[in-house]
């Protein structure tokens, strides 16, 4: 009796390669078409704004403006709010700070001074 396995025959596949008769692949069986269900989790992008100034009249040109200039304006108002920030917050270290060298020279023109600053904010000292 003999238990080893038939050995495998050489053939030649249709594309002309050649493979052994134990490794063919499987022979394709035609399947009936899947169906396929899809979901949609994100909206398309909102472009009310510009199929409303098309359709009342103006240009590509305008639009294309719109779109080119509205990030620089952006940029631009951030710029200038930056700027008045940090002038803004100048401002208050420099009076704090000369508030408090005239308080801390002295003498009664100094408290004075800073009297008057005081009262000029609305406290009382």
């Amino acid at each position: 009796m003999n238990h080893l396995p038939e050995p495998a025959r050489v053939v030649q596949l249709p594309d002309g390669t050649y493979a052994y008769s134990d490794r063919l692949p499987a022979p394709v069986q035609a399947a009936a078409p899947a169906v396929v269900h899809q979901h949609i989790h994100q909206a398309p992008p909102d472009r009310t704004v510009q199929r409303m100034a098309l359709g009342s009249g103006v240009g590509a040109g305008a639009v294309a403006a719109g779109v080119y200039f509205g990030p620089l304006l952006v940029g631009v108002l951030t710029a200038i709010a930056a700027n008045l920030a940090l002038l803004a917050f100048l401002a208050v270290v420099l009076t704090w700070g000369m508030v408090t060298v005239v308080r801390s020279v002295g003498g009664t023109d100094g408290k004075a001074a800073a009297r008057s600053v005081c009262r000029a904010r609305g406290r009382r000292r």
